[in-house]
C-alpha cells in the first residue's frame, strides 16, 4: 500500500493498544512502525531490477518481523523508561503493526516475499489497488481524531470500518475471478493463466490480464455489469525478442517475478520487458531495457528502468466504466 495508508493504518493500531494509556506516543510509535517494513526501497541492491523483484523482500518477512517485535518493544521502552511495566503491551503494539503492514502490501498485487527467507516466492492476494481512498480515509479521521481532540472512539470506529472494507474487498476479489473464468469460458477465450486486481482507486472495477503463448489479453469487469459478455483485447508478447536470453540474469528474475505475465517489446533497437499486472495497455508501470537489437541479433545489456507514462486521462473512463459497458480508448 502507499506510504500514507502504511503510517496512518499503523498509528490507528498503536492507538487503539495503548493509546489510552500511554497518550500520543502508541499513535507516534504505531507510524513509525508502519512505515519501517516499506523502508527496503532506499536500500540500493546493484541494479534497477534487483530493486524492483528484491522489494518486499528481508524486511516483509513474517518471520523476521515477529522475531524483531520483542527487540523493538525492548527499545522503545528504553526510550519512554516510565512504561516499561506496559513492554508486553509494547510488544503487542509492535507485532501487530509489523505484521499487519505487511499483510497490507500482500493484498496488492505487486508480491511480497512474507516467508523470507525459506522461500522466496513474491506471494500476491490482489484485493486492494495501492492508494484506495475508501480504505484509508477512515483510519486517516480516526487518528486525526485521536491526535487532535484525544477520541479514542472514532479511531477505534475507523479501524473497524477500514477493516470491514478489506473483508469486503477480499469477498468481491473472490467473486471476481469466480466471473472470470466463467465468462472467459463461455466466450472461448484460451488462456493459461489469468489475474485480476482493483483499477485505480476502487473496488467496484477490475481489471483482468490473462496469458496464451504469445498473447496476452486485457479486459475489465464491473460488478454492474451483470450478464454482458466481456470485452477482450489481446496483444503480442512478441516471445521471439528473448531468444538467447533466456540466461540473462534481468530477464531471468522479471521472468520468475512477474510469474510469466510479461511481454517483450522492441523500440529503436532496444529491447524491453515489461510487467503487464501493473498499469493497463499501453502504459505500465514497470519497463526495463534488457537488450539491444543488432540485426536478428539479441545483445543483453545492463538493464535499465524505462520512465513510466502516466496517463491520467484515462481516469474518466475507468470512472464511467464502473457504471456502463463501453470500450477502453487507446
Amino acid at each position: 500500500m502507499d506510504s500514507l495508508t502504511q503510517l496512518t493504518f499503523g498509528a490507528a493500531c498503536g492507538e487503539a493498544i495503548l493509546g489510552k494509556k500511554v497518550g500520543r506516543k502508541a499513535l507516534i510509535w504505531g507510524a513509525i512502525l508502519g512505515t519501517l517494513p516499506d523502508l527496503d526501497v532506499f536500500i540500493p541492491l546493484g541494479s534497477p531490477v534487483d530493486d524492483f523483484v528484491y522489494h518486499r523482500g528481508f524486511s516483509h518477512s513474517l518471520f523476521l518481523l515477529t522475531a524483531l517485535s520483542p527487540v523493538f518493544a525492548w527499545l522503545i521502552t528504553k526510550v519512554h523508561r516510565n512504561t516499561k511495566p506496559l513492554f508486553n503491551k509494547w510488544m503487542l503494539l509492535t507485532f501487530v503493526v509489523l505484521i499487519g503492514s505487511v499483510l497490507l502490501d500482500l493484498f496488492t498485487i505487486y508480491g511480497t516475499q512474507i516467508f523470507w527467507p525459506l522461500d522466496t516466492t513474491p506471494h500476491a492476494v490482489p484485493t486492494l489497488f495501492i492508494i484506495d481512498p475508501l480504505f484509508t480515509l477512515p483510519i486517516l479521521i480516526g487518528v486525526s481524531a485521536a491526535l487532535f481532540l484525544k477520541n479514542h472512539r472514532l479511531n477505534f470506529i475507523g479501524l473497524s470500518l477500514s477493516l470491514a472494507y478489506l473483508i469486503w474487498a477480499l469477498g468481491v476479489s473472490v467473486f471476481v475471478n469466480g466471473k472470470m473464468e466463467e465468462k472467459l469460458n463461455e466466450q472461448g477465450v484460451p488462456y493459461s493463466q489469468f489475474i485480476s486486481s482493483p483499477a485505480p482507486f476502487t473496488t467496484l472495477l477490475w481489471r483482468t490480464v490473462g496469458i496464451h503463448h504469445d498473447q496476452y489479453f486485457e479486459t475489465y469487469y464491473s460488478l454492474f455489469d451483470g450478464d454482458a459478455p466481456l470485452s477482450v483485447n489481446s496483444y503480442p508478447r512478441n516471445l521471439s525478442l528473448m531468444k538467447g536470453m533466456d540466461e540473462h540474469p534481468p530477464v531471468a528474475k522479471l521472468e520468475n517475478f512477474t510469474r510469466g505475465y510479461f511481454a517483450m517489446s522492441e523500440n529503436n533497437g532496444s529491447i524491453a520487458m515489461t510487467d503487464l499486472r501493473m498499469g493497463s495497455e499501453p502504459n505500465y508501470v514497470f519497463q526495463f531495457r534488457v537488450a539491444e537489437l543488432e540485426g536478428s541479433k539479441n545483445i543483453p545489456t545492463k538493464p535499465t528502468r524505462l520512465q513510466a507514462i502516466r496517463d491520467w486521462s484515462q481516469l474518466p473512463w475507468l470512472w464511467a466504466r464502473i457504471w456502463s459497458k463501453q470500450d477502453n480508448p487507446e
